[in-house]
């Protein structure tokens, strides 16, 4: 087998990367070739950690594996990432463990292709202005697979924490855009496109707020109870996801349908609209919703990539068990 260091994969693994595996996979779910195995996610009673599994198989791909770990939200006074974890590829044909890859810098990359992947299929192609909701670690992750594509000009953004504002307007700047600290009524009326990443269990964002055309990307709820934006809002919207299953369960959509607020039948697969099956964005005027509840394949879409381009590159560790 071959281990793949966080080391490594944070100095190979491109947003370029990341987007295409989970294009990819998004699109060979909805055909069903890849399917996701039920996920575990359980409070561990010590750290105020989360530990859980996240685990499929690919058939397109040829993907079998999952990835292990979790939130440890003491972690940042470490110094250290509050999200750890580790992927565990194996041979589809025989079992065999055959690859161990860093999961923390693939995370961040998986997390925010599957909001660009949304942005390049269900956004308005004249959107200028993006909206940030939350400034934290994974903020800079999904600012830089968005630009990559969309037109996107300037970036408006509030955070819980106003002076995390700082080091995501660098980044902004960075990348050749202009940014501004706004309250969030004004983000939602100013924005085209809104991204949400945070760990809220209360709305962010109410539906009288956004305006007609606007596509959001909500990626920060992933478990029961979250929620990032008013129930009322997400019924309004036409809604894709990643999986309509943990869509309904740990994801945005969750408080809606358990609402009677939105039917799960009223909720696309993403990967229907890459591959044409369904319409995405079908007006100027229609309010879009992707709920990026997190899926295994991606996960192991991903790493599965990174982990051919490092052997290719020779920067695999081997190892025997």
């Amino acid at each position: 087998m071959i281990i793949v260091s966080e080391e490594c994969v944070s100095s190979i693994l491109s947003e370029e990367d990341g987007f295409t595996a989970v294009e990819a996979v998004f699109a060979a779910m909805a055909r069903g070739d890849a399917y996701n195995f039920p996920v575990i996610r359980e409070a561990i009673g010590y750290a105020d950690a989360l530990y859980g599994f996240k685990s499929g198989f690919d058939k397109a791909g040829l993907s079998l594996g999952l990835k292990s770990g979790g939130y440890w939200p003491g972690n940042a006074q470490k110094g250290i990432p509050n999200h750890q974890s580790t992927v565990f590829l194996f041979n589809p044909d025989t079992g065999q463990l055959s690859a161990i890859v860093g999961g923390n810098y693939l995370t961040a990359i998986r997390t925010a292709a599957s909001s660009s992947v949304s942005i390049k299929h269900l956004a308005r192609p004249d959107s200028k202005v993006l909206g940030m909701i939350g400034a934290g670690h994974q903020s800079h992750f999904q600012v830089r697979a968005a630009v990559k594509q969309g037109n996107f000009e300037h970036v408006v953004a509030w955070n819980l924490h106003p002076e995390m504002l700082g080091a995501l307007e660098k980044t902004v700047t960075g990348l050749g855009l202009t940014f501004e600290s706004v309250e969030r009524e004004e983000l939602a009326a100013r924005s085209d496109v809104i991204i949400t990443i945070t760990s809220c269990d209360e709305p962010l964002l109410m539906k009288e707020w956004i305006r007609p055309g606007t596509h959001l990307a909500c990626m920060g709820t992933d478990t029961m109870g979250k929620m990032e934006v008013d129930p009322n809002l997400v019924a309004a919207a036409t809604v894709f996801t990643d999986e309509v299953a943990q869509s309904i369960s740990i994801g945005e959509a969750q408080h809606a349908v358990a609402g009677g607020l939105l039917a799960e039948s009223a909720i696309t697969p993403i990967g229907d609209v890459i591959n044409g099956a369904q319409a995405g964005r079908v007006s100027q005027d229609q309010i879009t919703l992707f709920d990026g509840t997190g899926v295994g394949l991606q996960d192991l879409a991903v790493a599965t990539a990174v982990a051919r381009k490092a052997e290719e590159q020779g920067l695999a560790q081997s190892a025997s068990l």
